[in-house]
């Protein structure tokens, strides 16, 4: 039996659906570009990480990464030298933006909201919430690591409880 998937750390999200060439009339072709690959090219290449920082900000191993990238500079290729339209879908991703955390109820959720000013909680309805990649950490604050996938958790006093976003491990 095949091992499953798991998820891909995605920061950002593109803000267009993909590219079409100019001056072809070749529309029918097509090729499909998942978010992971999308964001592995924006990481090596836009970002210009080496393959073992950008493999860490996606959650991902070294290698997978490596298979990842090779899969997008393929679907690359294959899109420039026949002129096909390249679309951006799918993919075992989350958006590591769109994960927030209430200050109130110390609870985390993801919101498909873009404006943080907006955003309520909808355990507590409170709207003290902080987007999970800005929060800044003090050096006094407790630090937790998930056993299962090893996101770090900040803990505002020390024996509050949490639930890690990725994995739902309670952590204590």
């Amino acid at each position: 039996m095949v091992r499953p998937k798991r998820n891909r750390r995605i920061y950002v999200s593109p803000d267009f659906k993909g590219f079409a060439p100019i001056g072809t009339s070749n529309e029918a072709s097509i090729v499909v570009m998942n978010f992971e690959e999308y964001e592995a090219i924006r990481l090596s290449d836009f970002e210009l990480l080496h393959q073992k920082d950008a493999a860490e900000r996606m959650a991902v191993s070294r290698p997978t990464f490596s298979r990842i990238y090779e899969s997008a500079r393929r679907k690359v290729a294959q899109a420039f030298v026949t002129g096909a339209t390249i679309v951006f879908e799918g993919g075992k991703i989350y958006f590591d933006s769109n994960w927030f955390f209430c200050e109130d109820c110390a609870v985390w959720f993801n919101s498909h909201e873009q404006d943080s000013g907006k955003i309520t909680c909808g355990l507590c309805n409170s709207s003290k919430v902080q987007r999970f990649s800005e929060i800044e950490f003090e050096s006094d604050s407790w630090s937790l690591s998930c056993p299962k996938c090893k996101r770090s958790a900040y803990l505002k006093t020390h024996n509050q409880k949490i639930t890690c976003p990725d994995c739902r491990v309670e952590l204590q």
